[in-house]
């Protein structure tokens, strides 16, 4: 039995959000009142990852959001998706994910410039934004009135599960042919 193997696991398993390598060592390192080296846990780590791996398993340790976090297996998509659609009230409006996709890519951005882009009032979804933490205040422009500027926060990419911004899809991964009707958009 691997009694630091199985302390990892419990820590990761019982934390709501990714669990970085530096909080471990300082937990471990407390509760043994010992130093515990940094290559054991991630040692300890890669054997967690292997072990549940095996198809005995719903799920599997994940590195994601600059830490590590068990996440369910793809084959059980359907069903999660199940109990995540009966969750609806807790996903994000269609207005929320737009406003929310023009700051995960304009960051940082200003409201009034959020607003050029989709022509109507922001004020509600930035608030909703704000209230789930998936963006946060990053500072005021220098432009006249000195609007806050917004961008992401680490629950995004949890949310989101990336690890950094580069792993946003871009302009050319989409498909020209999602939001048309009645042909190409070089059709009409």
């Amino acid at each position: 039995m691997d009694f630091l193997q199985n302390h990892i696991e419990a820590l990761v398993f019982c934390s709501p959000s990714p669990t970085k390598v530096a909080d471990l060592k300082a937990c471990l390192s407390e509760m043994f009142n010992a130093d515990v080296p940094e290559e054991d846990i991630t040692a300890a780590l890669q054997r967690i990852e292997e072990k549940f791996q095996a198809e005995e398993f719903s799920f599997s340790l994940n590195k994601s959001g600059g830490g590590y976090q068990f996440l369910t297996k793809p084959a059980y998509q359907t069903s999660i998706g199940i109990m995540l659609k009966q969750q609806s009230k807790k996903r994000l409006s269609i207005s929320a994910m737009e406003t929310l996709s023009i700051i995960a890519y304009k960051q940082p951005i200003s409201k009034p410039e959020v607003e050029s882009i989709r022509g109507v009032n922001c004020d509600y979804a930035i608030q909703k934004l704000l209230d789930k933490g998936l963006i946060e205040i990053q500072g005021k422009a220098e432009s006249i009135g000195r609007p806050m500027l917004y961008g992401t926060s680490p629950k995004f990419m949890e949310y989101f599960g990336i690890n950094d911004l580069s792993e946003l899809p871009t302009p050319k991964d989409f498909s020209n042919e999602v939001n048309t009707i009645g042909g190409t958009p070089e059709n009409q």
